[in-house]
């Protein structure tokens, strides 16, 4: 365009502000103006998606970077496949081959997201178990290295198929916006051209119609061609108006459509206030703005006031639409600092000393709340959230690493436990067949201390071993009580042998069977077995005290003929001479005298006794001592008398 040509021509009705400039960042507000030429862009708003972390994380992964969404090509949202958490990782890459071969890939973006999320979910998950393993087995997690995926593999051939034809489709576009340019071009010319044309106004008219139409059917041009070309069309259309005689009716006709066209506009961007989705209105308005500024001028008295509506109305879009994202960025601000304190609080468990398996199974479940917290709070800032993630996710393995070698730990000592308590086993199973009553009894009992003492063994042994272990012990405590069993019926039989015995004692002439008449007896009862344990010792005291008494009945016979006898024998000593006698006497009163030193060093000795455990046998015995002393203290007494009565 020539200078006489700008300066001939007067100023646009009303222009609209870059496009670039309010999509820009995905947060600043459409900017009108009356200064500059709308733009057209093929920045598109940042989708915001709230997916699973994991995926998130897959999802930034660099050879599968999905870039800028171009014109022509479906924005970030969620994709309308079928749920494809239900599929494995081969029929993902299955999926995405078959979407390559059938639907237009300009069309993909969705679907080529959706199932790079699910598909490095799942093998994210396979590595970690992998790695998993690969510690279990003893190797080093530092050194571990994940095995070729061949359905990663053909993924990633599959993503460089996928590239090859949007980067196609991209040179075709931009193929297109040349061309689009030209077309462009072209008008403007026959614009100029149009300007001195010579036909009749009617003519001239329609020919202006006609390009304005052409001019709307024709695409994008490239970007860097946008305001230069809008203006210079602008400015010419103006020219038009201005400087072609064109008849006022239809003049004023077409500045009437244009207001109504450009009123309607108005009542849609206001109601755009109304949209649930600030991000669906944000977009909508982008739309009106080129459809704005695609409509003609209107009349001068309604012109500031119908750009003052539009504007006030895409003002109100725009700063509901800045104030949305300033709102998840706080919320993401909000996230960081919850996550932050999640991370400090697996960290302080992942520290905790734990000594016992109650102790880790109550830090476990303080984890699993944790986690399940930590799934309940919505995304980071995005420099931040992969960082914050692997932190809290560092924090939860160390916690589980060292878990599992606590386990291990038991385990080693369940075995040694459970090695410890088959021997036991053994030692029982040999001894319940043994008839050695009360000594396997001893050996059993002390097996069975010994069992409590050692510690526990794995569930599913601990049922298996004790039961053996009981078993054994089961069979020889059977085997014994069935044989006690027939013992107490015979002890009972010998009870009434034993009883039948000493009434016979007690009627028997002993002066006339004499001492052996009483071994006789003592042979019997002798012959007799056991009896009941409880009536023992008062059975024993009777049978003592039948035979002391036919032992006195039988001393007392015995006494009066050796008296008779001692009597004829001094008298004989004293037919030899005095001198045989006195010796006598001598020799008795020193025997007495010893023993009467006997009882009072067996009378002393019972105060030493009453301090002892088994006190009163010991004392039952010396009393016994001591009378049997007395009774032949009497005797020697008897006989020194019967000496001094022959003098």
């Amino acid at each position: 365009m020539t200078a006489t040509e700008k300066k001939n021509v007067s100023v646009p009705e009303e222009q609209v502000s870059n496009a670039e400039d309010v999509i820009k960042n995905a947060t600043q507000e459409t900017v009108v103006s009356d200064e500059k030429a709308p733009e057209e862009s093929e920045d598109v708003l940042e989708s915001v998606n709230f997916a699973d972390e994991d995926a998130e994380l897959a999802a930034s992964a660099p050879e599968f970077d999905l870039g800028e969404v171009a014109e022509g090509e479906e924005e970030s949202g969620k994709s309308p496949l079928e749920d494809l958490n239900s599929k494995s990782k081969s029929e993902l890459v299955e999926l995405f081959a078959e979407l390559l071969e059938n639907k237009p890939v300009q069309m993909l973006r969705h679907d080529v997201e959706a199932i790079k999320v699910a598909f490095y979910k799942l093998h994210r998950a396979d590595v970690d178990q992998q790695k998993k393993n690969f510690v279990k087995e003893g190797g080093n997690a530092e050194e571990f290295v994940a095995p070729y995926d061949n359905d990663e593999i053909r993924l990633k051939e599959y993503f460089a198929i996928y590239r090859k034809k949007r980067e196609d489709y991209m040179a075709d576009l931009a193929h297109v916006k040349e061309e689009n340019l030209k077309v462009k071009l072209g008008i403007i010319e026959e614009l100029k051209a149009l300007v001195n044309s010579t036909e009749t106004m009617n003519n001239t008219f329609t020919a202006f119609r006609e390009l304005q139409q052409r001019w709307k059917e024709t695409g994008v041009v490239p970007q860097a061609n946008v305001k230069e070309v809008w203006e210079t069309y602008n400015l010419y259309v103006e020219n038009f108006y201005n400087y072609i005689k064109i008849n006022k009716e239809l003049r004023d006709l077409d500045l009437q459509r244009n207001y109504e066209q450009k009123v309607q506009l108005c009542e849609v961007a206001e109601g755009l206030a109304a949209e649930t989705s600030i991000v669906a209105a944000f977009r909508k308005l982008q739309d009106l703005h080129e459809q704005w500024r695609e409509t003609g001028p209107v009349a001068n008295e309604y012109k500031e006031q119908i750009w003052e509506r539009f504007k006030e109305a895409s003002s109100r879009i725009n700063k509901q639409h800045q104030e949305y994202f300033e709102n998840i960025k706080e919320d993401q601000k909000h996230n960081l600092e919850l996550k932050a304190e999640l991370c400090v609080q697996a960290e302080q468990l992942s520290e905790e000393v734990l000594t016992s398996r109650k102790e880790w199974n109550k830090a476990s479940e303080k984890l699993i709340e944790i986690q399940k917290v930590w799934k309940t709070i919505g995304f980071a800032p995005k420099k931040d959230n992969a960082k914050i993630y692997e932190r809290f996710r560092n924090a939860c393995d160390k916690f589980f690493e060292v878990k599992r070698s606590f386990y291990e730990n038991i385990k080693s000592e369940m075995d040694h436990n459970l090695q410890l308590k088959n021997e036991i086993c053994e030692a029982a199973e040999a001894l319940m067949d043994s008839e050695q009553w009360k000594k396997t009894t001893e050996e059993l009992i002390a097996l069975q201390k010994r069992w409590k003492e050692i510690g526990p063994v794995a569930r599913r042994y601990s049922d298996v071993v004790w039961k053996r272990f009981r078993a054994a012990c089961d069979h020889f405590f059977e085997r014994k009580a069935g044989h006690f069993a027939g013992v107490d019926a015979e002890h009972d039989e010998n009870l009434a042998k034993k009883n039948a015995l000493l009434a016979e004692m007690a009627e028997a002439d002993v002066k006339a069977g004499g001492f052996e008449l009483i071994k006789s007896y003592q042979k019997r009862w002798n012959e007799i077995g056991f009896v009941p344990m409880k009536a023992k010792d008062g059975l024993q005291k009777k049978y003592k005290e039948v035979l002391d008494a036919m032992f006195a009945t039988l001393r007392s016979g015995e006494k009066d003929r050796n008296i008779e006898r001692y009597r004829n024998r001094i008298s004989t000593m004293k037919s030899s001479g005095d001198k045989k006698l006195k010796f006598e006497r001598e020799k008795l009163y020193n025997k007495l005298k010893q023993l009467e030193l006997d009882v009072a060093t067996l009378e002393n000795n019972i105060g030493f006794f009453s301090k002892s455990k088994n006190a009163e046998s010991m004392i039952q015995d010396v009393r016994a001592k001591i009378e049997k002393t007395k009774v032949e203290m009497a005797e020697l007494i008897e006989k020194i008398n019967m000496i001094d009565a022959q003098e």
